[in-house]
Formats: C-alpha cells, sequence, structure tokens
C-alpha cells in the first residue's frame, strides 16, 4: 500500500483526526487595533453581489473586503522591516505550510498573568521533557487565549496602560529566531507579539527576529487544548498572495488516535 493510500485509510478509519484550528472569518472577528497616527486594517466584510435574485438567478456570491492580518492569518517575513527582502505569502515554502508542529501549553501561567512572557527556560524545559523542537516545522504556543475569540473587548483586553494580551520575552524570540530549527512560530492572540511588546527591547521582538530570520508567523489559532504536545502535522493554506506581507489562511492539524 502506497504512503498515500495508508494515510486516506487511517483518514477513514478515524485512525488520524483532522482537527480544526481556524477562528471563523466573519465582520465580528477581532483585528489589532493600533494607536495614532499609525493605520489600521479593515474589518472583514462580505459585500453580497447576487443571491438566487434578479441580479443572479441561479447563483450566489459575494465581493470580500479584508486586511491581510485578519482572523487567523500568516505573517510572511516581508511583513515586517527586518525581513523586507524575504519571502512575500505567495513564496513561503510549501514544505513549511505542511511541516510537523509541536505544543508548548503555558495555559495555567496566563491565566494568572495576561502579560505573561515566555522565556528561553519555558522553552528548554518543554524539551527536557518532549524532545528537540520540530527542524523545519511549527512550535504553537498554546496560552489558553482562544476562549476569548468570540469576544473583541476581552480578546484584545486593552485598558488605560494598553492592551494585556501574552507573549514572548525578547531574549526568547532571538533564541527562536537565530538557535532554533523551526520554521514558524503560531499563536493564539490577536499577534504573535504580546500586547506590551513596543515596551520591550526590541519592539515587538516576534515580528522583529523571527520574520527577520526567514520565518513565519500564524496567529489567532483555536483548539490547541485539542493536539498532543508532539506529533501533529499542521497544514497551513493562505492564499498566495503576490507581493502580499500575509494572508488569512485555513489552518488544520492531522493527530493519530490510538
Amino acid at each position: 500500500m502506497s504512503v498515500l493510500s495508508e494515510l486516506q485509510s487511517a483518514l477513514s478509519a478515524n485512525r488520524i483526526e483532522v482537527v480544526d484550528l481556524t477562528a471563523p472569518l466573519r465582520d465580528s472577528t477581532p483585528v489589532l487595533r493600533l494607536p495614532e497616527p499609525f493605520a489600521n486594517t479593515i474589518n472583514f466584510q462580505l459585500e453580497e453581489i447576487s443571491r438566487y435574485d434578479e441580479r443572479g438567478p441561479r447563483w450566489y456570491w459575494n465581493n470580500i473586503h479584508t486586511g491581510e492580518h485578519t482572523g487567523t492569518h500568516v505573517d510572511a517575513p516581508n511583513h515586517w522591516l527586518s525581513g523586507k527582502d524575504g519571502n512575500d505569502v505567495s513564496q513561503i515554502p510549501l514544505r513549511t505550510l505542511v511541516a510537523p508542529a509541536v505544543v508548548l501549553d503555558v495555559s495555567d501561567r496566563v491565566a494568572a498573568d495576561p502579560d505573561f512572557l515566555l522565556q528561553i527556560e519555558d522553552v528548554r524545559k518543554w524539551e527536557a521533557e518532549h524532545g528537540a523542537l520540530p527542524d523545519g516545522g511549527w512550535l504553537l504556543y498554546r496560552t489558553g487565549w482562544d476562549v476569548r475569540s468570540n469576544d473583541s473587548e476581552s480578546f484584545l483586553n486593552v485598558d488605560d496602560a494598553g492592551s494585556h494580551t501574552p507573549g514572548v520575552a525578547a531574549e526568547c524570540a532571538k533564541w527562536l529566531a537565530e538557535e532554533s530549527p523551526i520554521a514558524g512560530f503560531g499563536v493564539e492572540t490577536v499577534g504573535t507579539d504580546a500586547g506590551r511588546a513596543m515596551e520591550l527591547d526590541p519592539a515587538f521582538p516576534c515580528h522583529e527576529l523571527i520574520l527577520g530570520a526567514g520565518k513565519c508567523g500564524l496567529t489567532q489559532l483555536r483548539n490547541l487544548d485539542r493536539l498532543p504536545a508532539t506529533g501533529a502535522m499542521l497544514v497551513v493554506s493562505p492564499l498566495p498572495i503576490v507581493g502580499g506581507s500575509g494572508s488569512p489562511a485555513r489552518v488544520y492539524a492531522l493527530v493519530e488516535r490510538s
């Protein structure tokens, strides 16, 4: 039996589960809001063209209006100044978009501190228990933040002091960018950086360092609690927008079940 036939057999027998990690895309999908004077993206919108009516009697279709970085989406390296000469979203290698994934879970610590920042020692502790990060694969950072994703106010979690969402310490972002073998880093929050990442050095270290190293970001994931710490295969399907800095994406994982 060929490898692909074995895969189909395992899917049919429910020995491999397909887990959807994507947030539904609608007009209420939370989007990042930058302070003035910076420009912001638009919310997702559907514009009806026809719906089985005089505009088109037997078909229904829409125009879509959205930003590249809306909902569950990919950050290509060229999204940030440090990666401006890197790949656009249409150039991301397919071997990066279909690759092994591991899950590092700090949801218990984020529950006590929404400003929690992942440290190098947290990753080292995970590796001591589960093995090395996957070469050419993805590190998925589970914080439990996806439970807030249906409520934009709770998801963005902004007060007078700024946004409070978990992220990664600058030193850890540098280590993931320069020393780890991963090709991408995925999160449940609105962006790969912490809400207060502007205060770090460098500011927005995941964008500055990980994208600057030619690696990719992946945001607003759901259902990471349904994945094992190791052993999942991630499939990321962005639109191949030529020159684009990112794209909304359908993201799912293949998980072997006993």
